[in-house]
C-alpha cells in the first residue's frame, strides 16, 4: 500500500479548482505554508495574496472536490502509480527550474535523475528519411548514460521509445493523460516494456481531469521541461512539435532541428525552425552528440593491443626494466650505475626497451617503465 503525504490530499483538491494553475498553486502554498493550511484558510483572507481574485477562491472548501482527491489517492494506490512533489528528491531536477511546471507528477516506473535526458519529438506520420535518423543516433547513443523523453504518439515519438530500448537505454513516455490508461491504446504492449526495461510514464493528469485536445499541447512543456536539450526530427508548419520548441525556447534549452528538403511537407517545419533561428540545424549525427555534450562511455570489452614480449635471452633487457619505475624517471647516469652496464652497451639496449614499448624516452635522457 502506498501512503500518500497528508498535503497532497489537498493539492488534487486545489488543483479543481477553477482559475487555480500551477502558478496560482505554488503562490498559495507558499504563501501559506501548505496546501492544507490554503484549504482551511478563509477566502477573504486569501483574497489578500497578490494576484489572487475572487475567481481563484470561490471553490476552495468544497468538500466534494476533497472527495474526488480521497477517490484519486485510492486509484493511484491501486494503479501502483506514484505521486511525486516539487519538494521530492525524485522529482524531475531539469523540471524544477520551469515556473509553470507541475506541482505534482503521476509517475510509472522510474526516473533516472542521474541519467543525462534528452527530449525527441516529431511527426505522427514520420517517413523513412526521419526513422533513419533516429536509429542512427540511438545506435551511436547506445551505451551513453542517456535517457531519451517523448510522448509516445505514434509515429516518431514511438520510434524514439523502441529505438531506445533496443539499445538497452531508459526511455521516459509523457502521456497527455492520466495513467490509468495508455493513449494510444495499440502501444500498451510498448509501454510494459518501457516499465520492465528501467523507464516510466509521467503524467501531470488525474482521472477527474478527463481527456481534452489541449492537453496534448501543455503535455508538450513537459517534454521541453524535462531535458536540457530538444531534437525535432521532422515536423510540418504549425506541427505539434512547434509547441514543444516554443516551450524549449521559453526554457533557454538547446533545440536543434533535422533539416530536408524545402519540398518535403514535413522537413519543412524544421525548415522554418531553423531559418527563424529556433532552432539549430543538425548537420550529422556525430556533430549532434558532439554539440549535446553526451559522452559514450568507453566499450566494456575494449579490444587491446598485443603487448610484445622480451625474448628469453635478452637478460640485460631485464635487468634494466627490473629497475625502472613508473613513475619516478630515471637519468642515463642513473640506470649505469644501478646495473653496472657501461654506457655503449647501455644506449642501444634502452633503444631496444623503446622500441618494444617497454619504456619511455623523456627529454634530457631519463626513462620511464611503460608496459
Amino acid at each position: 500500500m502506498i501512503m500518500f503525504p497528508e498535503d497532497y490530499l489537498y493539492i488534487l483538491a486545489l488543483r479543481q479548482c477553477k482559475n487555480i494553475g500551477n502558478t496560482n498553486l505554488r503562490k498559495l502554498i507558499q504563501t501559506r505554508g501548505s496546501a492544507k493550511a490554503v484549504w482551511e484558510s478563509t477566502k477573504k483572507s486569501l483574497q489578500n495574496i497578490s494576484g489572487i481574485g475572487v475567481a481563484s477562491v470561490r471553490d476552495i472548501g468544497n468538500k466534494e472536490l476533497l472527495l474526488k482527491a480521497e477517490k484519486e489517492l485510492q486509484l493511484c494506490d491501486k494503479k501502483a502509480i506514484r505521486i511525486i512533489s516539487q519538494h521530492d528528491s525524485d522529482y524531475p531536477k531539469h523540471l524544477t527550474n520551469c515556473e509553470d511546471a507541475p506541482v505534482l507528477l503521476f509517475c510509472k516506473g522510474q526516473i533516472n535523475n542521474q541519467a543525462n535526458p534528452i527530449s525527441i519529438v516529431g511527426t505522427r506520420k514520420l517517413t523513412a528519411y526521419g526513422r533513419q535518423f533516429i536509429q542512427d543516433l540511438l545506435a551511436e547513443l547506445s551505451g551513453s548514460n542517456v535517457a531519451t523523453v517523448s510522448g509516445l504518439a505514434l509515429g516518431a515519438d514511438t520510434c524514439v521509445h523502441e529505438e531506445t530500448l533496443k539499445h538497452l537505454l531508459p526511455t521516459v513516455a509523457v502521456m497527455a493523460q492520466s495513467l490509468d490508461k495508455v493513449y494510444p491504446a495499440s502501444n500498451k504492449n510498448l509501454v510494459r516494456r518501457i516499465l520492465d526495461n528501467g523507464g516510466a510514464m509521467v503524467s501531470e493528469y488525474a482521472t477527474f481531469d478527463g481527456s481534452s485536445k489541449e492537453y496534448f499541447l501543455q503535455r508538450n512543456r513537459i517534454i521541453a521541461g524535462l531535458s536540457p536539450q530538444l531534437v525535432v526530427v521532422e515536423t510540418a508548419y504549425g506541427g505539434g512539435s512547434v509547441t514543444t520548441v516554443t516551450a524549449a525556447n521559453n526554457y533557454n534549452r538547446d533545440v536543434y532541428a533535422l533539416p530536408g528538403k524545402i519540398t518535403d511537407i514535413y522537413s519543412q517545419g524544421c525548415n522554418h525552425l531553423i531559418a527563424a533561428n529556433k532552432a539549430a540545424a543538425i548537420v550529422n549525427v556525430k556533430s549532434l552528440i558532439d554539440s549535446l555534450n553526451l559522452a559514450v562511455q568507453p566499450e566494456l570489452f575494449p579490444e587491446e593491443k598485443p603487448k610484445i614480449r622480451l625474448p628469453a635471452d635478452k637478460k640485460e633487457h631485464q635487468k634494466i626494466l627490473d629497475i625502472l619505475d613508473y613513475e619516478k624517471p630515471y637519468t642515463l647516469d642513473e640506470i649505469a650505475e644501478k646495473t653496472n652496464i657501461l654506457h655503449h652497451k647501455l644506449l642501444p639496449i634502452l633503444l631496444d626497451l623503446e622500441i618494444y614499448g617497454c619504456i619511455k624516452c623523456l627529454s634530457g635522457r631519463q626513462y620511464l617503465r611503460n608496459d
